[in-house]
């Protein structure tokens, strides 16, 4: 089951006090995005945060998950989704102790 685009969107309403948000549709499921780094991920009409300390100290009794089948397990948010404030915190503070992402490469053209 992929995750409806009327819940992509109503995670990015909640989420949007964090600053700089995007989500953006990966392979049937969604990616959230804050200050261009990869905060959440949003699999089966659920939201999977990176479980990293500052966003655990915010979460009184956390629960853990799987995105997908084979992927190290994130936080799974599910009371969370009814309080923005608290979506937002989450999201900032993942967002803060993520590194920046490494600048791309330029594509180099081939000659024929």
């Amino acid at each position: 089951m992929s995750t409806d685009p009327s819940f992509a969107d109503h995670v990015l309403d909640q989420i949007g006090g964090a600053g700089a948000v995007s989500i953006r549709k990966m392979f049937g499921e969604y990616a959230v995005y804050c200050d261009a780094k990869i905060v959440a991920l949003v699999c089966d009409n659920q939201v999977f945060l990176k479980p990293l300390p500052t966003a655990l100290a915010l979460v009184d009794a956390p629960t853990f998950a799987p995105p997908y089948p084979g992927a190290k397990p994130h936080l799974l948010l599910t009371d969370a989704l009814d309080d923005p404030d608290l979506m937002a915190r989450l999201v900032r503070a993942v967002a803060t102790d993520l590194p920046a992402p490494k600048p791309r490469k330029a594509k180099t053209v081939k000659k024929a």
